[in-house]
């Protein structure tokens, strides 16, 4: 069987009920939408398949649970061609905000024209999964031009790669992201080594997190009650640099048998980031500044 023909389960199409009530603006800074295949076709070399998951019913997750902003990270099974991303944006009136895979390919002309369209961010893909690499050269290159239009870089990486870099990263021109409380192991806790250096990291002003894809601990045997820990630790530390996303349609679990729920996630936010000015910031003010939101 070859990685294309692996199916991941839909999303679940009725999120538990709400326990609190997301303030205005509420930004969900990570989430992906999958074709339609017939109007955007999955590259071949993909890793999996997801099933259709389109803008139309992100906009009705957005509506059902009150979020109003989101930042779409162009997925993988589309490649290197964005227009599954920049027709989302221009759909969306002004609601999202893009963030497209980071490539040398793109030049300023590429990236002005981006820009205009709601793009604000490019992503490296560093996993071990991804057979991703950090190469510097290369880094250097992307993040110079794109520090020309203020877009912060994110960062898909393992939480056990995050140290041979991070003087690399302390000295960037531009803001970065690490995706998924960096996949550290969050069954290590707040003394794990991975999130110690991760929690020093986030001491400097260009260094940002996002307590997103929670649903991913499971995959390593952790819980949600996990996450709470790292979250608090991470918001203490940085409050006005950590940002929140759901990760819908979650294309990550292939094993479980069993898909999260986006209800739950939300009201994980009262675990995760239970003072309310302090989750204000990490939903509304955090995501508007670093994303240009006007």
């Amino acid at each position: 069987m070859t990685d294309k023909n692996r199916v991941i389960l839909p999303p679940d199409p009725n999120p538990n009920a709400l326990k609190f009530k997301l303030p205005a603006l509420t930004c969900d800074t990570h989430f992906h939408i999958y074709g339609p295949p017939h109007r955007f076709p999955f590259v071949d070399e993909r890793k999996y398949t997801p099933p259709a998951a389109p803008i139309e019913h992100y906009w009705a997750l957005m509506k059902h649970l009150g979020i109003e902003r989101g930042v779409l990270v162009h997925p993988a099974v589309h490649g290197a061609d964005n227009f599954v991303t920049l027709d989302a944006l221009r759909r969306s009136e002004g609601r999202l905000r893009g963030m497209v895979r980071a490539s040398a390919a793109l030049e300023d002309f590429d990236l002005k024209q981006l820009h205009e369209a709601g793009v604000r961010g490019v992503r490296f893909a560093l996993v071990e999964e991804a057979n991703g690499t950090f190469d510097k050269a290369e880094f250097d290159l992307i993040v110079n031009r794109v520090a020309k239009f203020g877009w912060p870089v994110c960062l898909h990486v393992d939480g056990d790669r995050i140290a041979p870099i991070a003087d690399h990263l302390r000295r960037a021109p531009v803001n970065i992201i690490f995706d998924h409380f960096a996949r550290v192991d969050a069954r290590k806790g707040v003394a794990g080594e991975e999130f110690r250096v991760l929690l020093d990291l986030m001491g400097e002003k260009n260094i940002w997190c996002k307590i997103s894809g929670i649903d991913r601990l499971m995959q390593r045997g952790a819980h949600y009650e996990d996450a709470a820990p790292l979250a608090r630790a991470l918001v203490a530390r940085a409050p006005d640099r950590i940002t929140w996303g759901l990760d819908w349609p979650h294309s990550n679990v292939f094993k479980l048998g069993r898909m999260a729920n986006d209800g739950d996630l939300v009201n994980a936010l009262l675990d995760l980031v239970p003072d309310e000015s302090a989750r204000h910031k990490v939903l509304v003010d955090n995501p508007a500044r670093l994303f240009d939101f006007r």
